[in-house]
């Protein structure tokens, strides 16, 4: 990241934070940077202003952001032509843009700081609490917010047996999927013969639309590192590596920069900070398979083998690495441990469920207003994390449903929305916590088409090892996609139930034992879309085109003409301020009319029973 326009060394009176997240960045976050600064320097503003690139602020849907510090106030959206305003009104008189504001859809209120707009208002910050405020390339920043204090604290105050109690006591569940309790597993490699230990920062990620890890690396990646280096104080390793997927190219870069300078200022290598203590990380770029989000084939990955899962026991923490007892935890388990031990177990331990403690950071995305990354207690409903946090969905459409756990989690209803944020009750609803992804549908979701994208998703990463996970998604893949065709029979759900039980309690890994999730939940919560597909050839959502024919409703129709503009085929025929007409042959119900009418006036025609359209891919 480019230097700030003033010394770190002498704080400025206000700070100009700019989300440089991956994100923003696409918006023209660093354009922006660039202009705010040479507006401050002409102003001769640099002495009592600073303007600093932060990591993601979380609120993605609204980028580029901007916070101005520390008042907190937020401007969204903002541009480099807004820049020069900003600076002459904000800084220099300390006054708002009022446009830039984040205006509340319910009152249409204008919102003038950060902390009081409702996507942050419910949301508990802790693993994300500095990810706003910190230049991620500096580590004077990082310092200046209490960074590797903890890290001092273990070693300086405490035996590596007292801070594995501490994380026991605190409750920690590990982040990235399995949630098995983390200071057992220390406990287990610690306790684990061999002098070789070795230490793992799993960062692959890869489920589809989660981006909380790769958000943590680039805009904190020196909490990744402070707690690496405590678990390994604890654990008793002197190796670590950071398995971070090579398609997070800012990740690695920021992560980089903090490993130089730890090493440089004492953090990392031999005797750190005056103690006996040696540890060191590298970073191992993986290509980008979702199954070696998986422990054993992670391992295997570094091993510089296919990534395959390998059978257990002996489990990683036994025999890992090189045959070495080996840990294992995702970026955001690592980022909590340094909070456990500044704060107490005790202390984390009072946060969440009985046995879900902490925080959760999410990523939302979807069919629903506000886009991003959220944190909160677990605990907290998904009611209120969809509804109060992502502002429910589009255009008041009706909530259909909301996918948790990635491609092997399960979908939950509205019926079920009131669930807590709980890793043992999400299992008992057919889904899972997973690593965080949080996907919303609403009522033009199709759920088979839902399942069958997953489960195509899940075939393509399948590692192929076993035959349960290799045969049995592939025949689960090819009945859904005869659903989707309308050329499913009365034997197609109880074949796709057996096929899916069988891959769920045959398969050898994780990704296996839980790729039929989103077969199985949407057939409990959902199994009417799948018997209207079969019995009356119909996608009551209008996604399968092989079986969907659009109707015009002309007494809701406002003879806009919007259909017409965007219709690709033709099919739509007339002049604006007419009922358009439908040429039923022309159609390719594509679906673009019907997603683009803004008064409902082109439905889904629910009565044909009849199947055509050629354009469905298997």
């Amino acid at each position: 990241m480019a230097e700030t326009v003033n010394s770190r060394e002498t704080p400025a009176e206000m700070t100009i934070a700019i989300c440089a997240g991956t994100g923003c960045r696409a918006n023209g976050a660093l354009d922006l940077f660039n202009t705010f600064t040479t507006e401050i320097l002409s102003h001769g503003m640099e002495s009592r202003c600073q303007v600093k690139l932060t990591g993601c602020h979380g609120f993605c849907e609204k980028g580029p952001l901007v916070v101005i510090r520390p008042e907190g106030i937020l401007y969204q959206g903002v541009s480099v032509d807004d820049a020069e305003e900003v600076v002459a009104t904000t800084i220099m008189r300390g006054e708002v843009v009022e446009r830039l504001l984040y205006r509340d859809p319910a009152t249409r209120q204008r919102i003038r700081l950060e902390a009081e707009v409702p996507f942050y208002r419910k949301q508990e910050r802790l693993v994300f609490r500095h990810n706003g405020k910190i230049d991620p390339t500096r580590i004077d920043d990082y310092l200046g917010v209490g960074g590797y204090a903890a890290l001092e604290k273990a070693l300086k105050q405490m035996t590596p047996e007292a801070v594995i109690e501490e994380v026991i006591r605190s409750g920690l569940r590990g982040r990235g999927g399995g949630g098995f309790p983390t200071g057992k597993k220390w406990k287990i490699c610690r306790a684990s013969a061999g002098e070789t230990k070795v230490l793992i920062c799993n960062g692959d990620e890869g489920d589809p639309g989660a981006f909380m890890d790769r958000s943590i690396m680039e805009g904190n990646p020196h909490a990744v590192l402070e707690g690496m280096l405590i678990g390994a104080y604890a654990i008793g390793c002197r190796q670590g590596f950071i398995y971070v997927r090579a398609e997070y190219p800012l990740a690695i870069a920021n992560l980089k920069t903090a490993l130089a300078a730890a090493r440089e200022r004492g953090y990392l290598g031999e005797g750190i900070l005056g103690s006996n203590f040696t540890f060191d990380i590298e970073i191992f770029e993986g290509a980008g398979a979702f199954v070696c989000g998986e422990e054993t084939a992670l391992i295997a990955s570094l091993e510089g083998d296919i990534g395959n899962p390998r059978s257990r026991p002996p489990y990683p923490a036994q025999s890992g690495l090189h045959g070495n007892p080996t840990n294992i935890n995702n970026v955001e388990t690592w980022v909590n441990v340094p909070i456990i031990i500044e704060r107490g177990g005790a202390w984390y331990a009072g946060m969440g469920t009985e046995n879900s403690k902490g925080t959760k950071v999410f990523s939302l995305v979807g069919k629903v207003r506000n886009t991003g990354l959220v944190e909160v207690p677990m605990g907290m409903t998904l009611r209120e994390i969809v509804k109060d946090i992502g502002g429910g969905t589009f255009k008041g459409r009706q909530f259909k449903a909301v996918q948790t756990g990635g491609p092997s989690g399960g979908c939950i209803p509205e019926a079920l929305l009131d669930l807590p944020v709980d890793f043992d009750a999400l299992v008992e609803a057919g889904a899972m916590m997973g690593s965080g992804g949080l996907i919303v549908m609403d009522d033009r979701t199709c759920m088979v088409d839902i399942a069958r994208y997953f489960t195509d998703f899940l075939v393509g990463e399948s590692c192929g090892k076993c035959t349960p996970c290799r045969e049995g998604l592939q025949q689960m893949l090819a009945i859904l996609n005869r659903i989707c065709r309308g050329e499913g029979d009365e034997t197609s759900i109880p074949t796709l139930e057996r096929l899916a039980f069988g891959v769920k309690h045959g398969s050898l890994c994780a990704l296996g034992s839980t790729a039929a999730n989103p077969v199985l939940s949407t057939l409990e919560h959902f199994r009417h879309e799948y018997e209207r597909h079969i019995r009356d050839k119909v996608c009551p959502a209008g996604v399968c085109r092989a079986i969907t024919r659009f109707a015009i409703d002309a007494n809701s129709c406002k003879t806009c003409g919007k259909c017409l503009e965007v219709c690709p085929t033709g099919a739509l025929t007339g002049e604006k301020k007419q009922v358009p007409a439908l040429c039923q042959e022309t159609c390719t119900a594509c679906g673009i009319c019907f997603q683009t009418c803004p008064f409902d006036a082109i439905r889904v025609d629910t009565q044909h029973r009849e199947v055509g359209h050629a354009s469905i891919h298997d």
